[in-house]
């Protein structure tokens, strides 16, 4: 599924970085756009980005974020959390339009809903920073169990 692709790229991005610097808390993190139980990735060209727009148009989707903490002794902890987008339904001039910024050329399902493209979006259920690229909220509880630093901790 694209959850468990998701998670094992989370995982190994960790465990990459925890091999350079053992005894730390490291965190991985890989995000999807999933449609229709299909993974869209970026966008290949214009064209593409535009496909992939106006197949969410006015439809749900889910973006999941897998992450993964390993903790200074090792042991690791790894979720998806996912957060289900609705995008509005979008005419062509503002696909068109919003192509045209650039921002979506880089970006997982061709929107980026902390940019140009919040206007893209008419709600979502669940963590807004999920979307954004990483579920702060979870980190922080999975860092917190792990006995890690918590946040305003000097």
């Amino acid at each position: 599924s694209p959850q468990s692709y998701c998670l094992e790229n989370a995982i190994l991005k960790a465990q990459e970085v925890a091999e350079r610097y053992p005894g730390r808390f490291i965190l991985g993190a890989d995000t999807v756009v999933i449609l229709g139980g299909v993974a869209l990735g970026k966008p290949r060209d214009r064209e593409h980005g535009a496909e992939m727009l106006r197949a969410l148009s006015d439809r749900p989707h889910i973006v999941a974020t897998a992450f993964a903490l390993i903790s200074p002794d090792g042991s690791v902890h790894s979720e998806v959390v996912e957060t289900t987008v609705f995008i509005k339904a979008l005419r062509e001039w503002e696909i068109q339009g919003y192509l045209e910024t650039g921002e979506p050329d880089d970006k997982a399902g061709a929107y980026a809903i902390q940019g140009i493209g919040t206007f893209l979006v008419a709600g979502i259920e669940g963590s807004y920073s999920n979307v954004v690229g990483l579920p702060v909220m979870e980190v922080l509880g999975a860092l917190e169990a792990a006995g890690g630093p918590r946040p305003f901790q000097h």
